[in-house]
C-alpha cells in the first residue's frame, strides 16, 4: 500500500518560488514513477507538471506546459520524497497539486491520470498578482 502526503503549498506573489514535497510512505519507492499533477479547479481535468522514475533519477516535463524551465522535479532517495521546485510563479500557477505513484519497471511511460492507482491528497497553491 502506498501512502503519499504532499507538502509545502501556500499563498505567494507573483514572481516567487515554492518547493512542494511529496513523502512516499511503501516498499516501492525505488521503481516508481512519481509525477506532480495539478488541477485548476474541480470541474477542469488535472494536468501533468513532472515525474521522475526513481530508481534512474530520470526527469520527464510536460512538453507543451507552460512551466517548463520554471518547475524542476527532483528526489531525496534516503528520505523517499519528491520535490517539486517552482520558481518565478504566475498566477495562472494557482491550483490544487497532487503527486501520484506509479510501479514501473523502468522508466515513467505515459504521464496520463489514468495510469497513476496512488494519489495523495493534494496541496494548493494560490499566486497573487
Amino acid at each position: 500500500q502506498v501512502h503519499l502526503v504532499e507538502s509545502g503549498g501556500g499563498s505567494v506573489q507573483a514572481g516567487g518560488s515554492l518547493r512542494l514535497s511529496c513523502a512516499h510512505s511503501g516498499s516501492t519507492y525505488s521503481r516508481s514513477c512519481i509525477a506532480w499533477f495539478r488541477q485548476a479547479a474541480e470541474s477542469e481535468r488535472k494536468e501533468v507538471v513532472a515525474a521522475i522514475y526513481t530508481g534512474s533519477d530520470r526527469t520527464y516535463y510536460a512538453g507543451s506546459s507552460s512551466t517548463k524551465g520554471r518547475f524542476a522535479i527532483s528526489q531525496d532517495t534516503a528520505k523517499n520524497t519528491v520535490y517539486l521546485q517552482m520558481n518565478s510563479l504566475k498566477p495562472e500557477d494557482t491550483a490544487m497539486y497532487y503527486c501520484a505513484a506509479a510501479i514501473r519497471g523502468g522508466g515513467c511511460g505515459e504521464l496520463f491520470e489514468r495510469n497513476f492507482p496512488s494519489w495523495g491528497q493534494g496541496t494548493r497553491v494560490t499566486v497573487s498578482s
